[in-house]
């Protein structure tokens, strides 16, 4: 039972992290902007590394099954 918060905040980072990845990378892929009024490297790079702490925050989570 103690596991059960654990594995829902992991499944949350991890969907979370996973779609910014996906829709930052469909935004570069087809051109548009990341975020509007932003300069686009600065865009990209906060979205990414976003999502790239929510996948790491995600694994952690699952470290405590």
């Amino acid at each position: 039972m103690e596991s059960a918060p654990a594995i829902f905040a992991g499944l949350v980072f991890a969907l979370f992290g996973a779609a910014l990845l996906v829709w930052t990378g469909t935004r570069l892929r087809q051109g548009l902007p990341v975020a509007d009024g932003v300069d686009r490297a600065v865009s990209v790079t906060v979205a990414t590394g976003v999502g790239v702490v929510a996948l790491v925050l995600a694994a952690w989570c699952f470290t405590w099954v």
